[in-house]
């Protein structure tokens, strides 16, 4: 199942989505959860570990154990 995340501005950052997703509290855990998940996090199907990779309408994003996120306008 995908989860639609509207976008308010152009675009966002993964280390974003993670907050707004609820994987991660804070801004500063996204480092240390993209170590972690480090290969288990698609965008548009290709390997991503950099928190500030922009995410803009229509990226789709898989985080392993977390599901499917797709950035909407």
């Amino acid at each position: 199942m995908q989860t639609e995340i509207k976008l308010k501005t152009p675009y966002i950052t993964l280390g974003q989505l993670l907050k707004i997703a609820d994987i991660i509290s804070s801004g500063g855990q996204a480092k240390f959860f993209l170590q972690e998940y480090a290969g288990k996090i698609l965008v548009n199907g290709q390997p991503e570990n950099r928190r500030g990779k922009k995410l803009y309408p229509d990226d789709l994003v898989e985080i392993a154990d977390f599901g499917t996120y797709i950035m909407k306008a």
